[in-house]
């Protein structure tokens, strides 16, 4: 999880800073940017077999609605319970 400033253009940077993790083609990045109002989820390419695009984007609407509410943390953790529960699935 990232939460902080995120340089222009988002998505790109949110796939560099997912570059950067150690076993990065497994992981998963939560990028949140509160002050620019952003939410970006990038998955590895291993990580994308058992997480979904449609998976991602369920998470991303609870937490967005979460954040909407005013609660990041609880966004934040209800998300990463969802993409958990679904990378959890044979």
């Amino acid at each position: 999880v990232y939460i902080g400033d995120l340089d222009e253009p988002v998505r790109e940077t949110a796939e560099q800073l997912h570059k950067q993790i150690s076993g990065s083609e497994r992981a998963v990045l939560v990028a949140v940017s509160p002050n620019q109002r952003v939410l970006e989820i990038v998955t590895g390419p291993d990580a994308r077999k058992r997480i979904s695009d449609r998976d991602a984007k369920l998470a991303a609407l609870s937490m967005a609605a979460s954040f909407a509410g005013g609660d990041l943390a609880g966004g934040v953790l209800s998300g990463l319970d969802q993409l958990a529960t679904h990378a959890g699935k044979s």
